[in-house]
């Protein structure tokens, strides 16, 4: 069976495309949704985070809430926003920003293959994200929002890819200064495109865990997916922020530092440069920390990635923070705030320092997925973004 097959999608009409399509429902607050979706019914928005419709003292996991999203979907089938496509395909997706651009295929993945191992996690996820995705695919009949997988390269497939995108878009639109591109895989090139995908033997979910799961709880028995090739996707950093020195001073907690690290001042802001060097930025300077001792080699790949070795050197002897998925003391940030996003943390006086973390990188997550591992939490921030509306899975498709 074929991890990437044909299906027949639920997809805005190309007069629609650009007012359809909207960020990920995970990307915005409410309240957030609520402006951007504010003058445009079309928006998927009003599907995705239908709480935007209702009035804001209404519970997030109301019944409500998912009975309006069923109506908005219906409600864009009822205006010919939005309708099914005429038979099954496989389609060729590209999101392309900053000069750089990420090319894949979208399809219907059994959700057996996630089950079984074949497509690969390395997230835990949280079982209150998990419910909330799985009424609202019932609600609308549909998945809605796609996981974004990865795959190790391959040739054959990705010239059976380009052949497709050789060809005039299907669908286009702009979400948040990324341009986001649909061709459907027909003819010649579509078949070899089917041919080609059934050579992919795993694949890798890099961002939508709690949508992977959410599969396993509803009927049906694919999702939606796009999966890329490891060398066009990019992982930025994903950094922390503590509210807290643990009871020391900024002084006292650079000498506790120097236990594991060295510690220079900057006088500029620090990215660091390769893996087991971090930038630390308190008390309105910027620091480079760099382990004095390579980790030693061991079974476990998650063990060597810098976020763990920054929970395993500082965040737990030092600030006590032990449990990073829970603990309110830390906070995370995505590497596209940059490191004045970071420096800001800490100027307002909410957070008392922040780290500034080396990118995962796609071999990495591989690596620690072939092993059945899990990953730190918050290690990976994937740009740009897939967007939501412009291709949707019904259940029963």
């Amino acid at each position: 069976m074929s991890l990437i097959a044909p299906f027949r999608a639920i997809v805005p009409t190309p007069a629609h495309a650009r007012a359809v399509a909207a960020p990920p429902y995970d990307v915005l607050s409410s309240a957030e949704a609520r402006v951007r979706a504010a003058g445009n019914p079309l928006s998927f928005l009003h599907v995705s985070k239908p709480e935007i419709d209702l009035p804001e003292d209404v519970a997030a996991d109301d019944p409500a809430v998912y009975a309006k999203a069923a109506e908005n979907m219906a409600g864009l089938k009822a205006a010919g926003a939005i309708g099914l496509t005429d038979r099954a395909h496989l389609y060729v997706y590209r999101a392309e920003a900053d000069g750089r651009r990420q090319t894949g295929i979208a399809g219907a993945a059994p959700v057996e293959a996630y089950r079984d191992g074949r497509i690969r996690r390395h997230e835990l996820t949280r079982p209150a994200k998990v419910v909330d995705r799985a009424r609202q695919i019932e609600a609308v009949g549909a998945h809605t929002g796609p996981v974004m997988l990865s795959y190790r390269d391959d040739r054959v497939v990705a010239e059976a890819v380009a052949a497709v995108a050789a060809g005039p878009r299907t669908l286009e639109a702009e979400v948040d200064g990324v341009r986001h591109s649909v061709w459907i895989a027909d003819g010649d090139a579509g078949a070899a495109l089917v041919d080609a995908v059934r050579g992919l033997d795993t694949l890798y979910v890099a961002d939508g865990h709690h949508r992977s799961e959410a599969a396993t709880r509803v009927a049906g028995t694919s999702f939606l997916v796009i999966g890329f090739p490891e060398s066009e996707m990019r992982i930025l950093d994903y950094n922390r922020v503590v509210r807290d020195l643990g009871g020391r001073s900024a002084d006292e907690f650079l000498t506790a530092l120097d236990a594991c690290f060295s510690v220079a001042p900057s006088d500029r802001p620090v990215r660091p440069g390769r893996p087991g060097r971090f930038g630390l930025y308190l008390s309105g300077r910027w620091y480079e920390i760099a382990l004095r001792a390579a980790p030693a080699a061991g079974e476990d790949p998650a063990a060597a990635l810098d976020a763990e070795i920054l929970s395993r050197t500082v965040l737990a002897p030092l600030l006590a923070i032990e449990d990073v998925r829970n603990d309110p003391r830390i906070d995370f940030v995505g590497g596209s705030r940059g490191l004045e996003g970071l420096a800001a943390r800490v100027d307002s006086g909410e957070m008392a320092a922040a780290f500034a973390l080396y990118p995962v990188s796609l071999h990495q997550l591989f690596a620690v997925a072939d092993a059945g591992g899990i990953m730190p939490p918050k290690s990976t921030w994937f740009e740009p973004k897939l967007a939501d509306g412009l291709l949707s899975l019904p259940l029963d498709g």
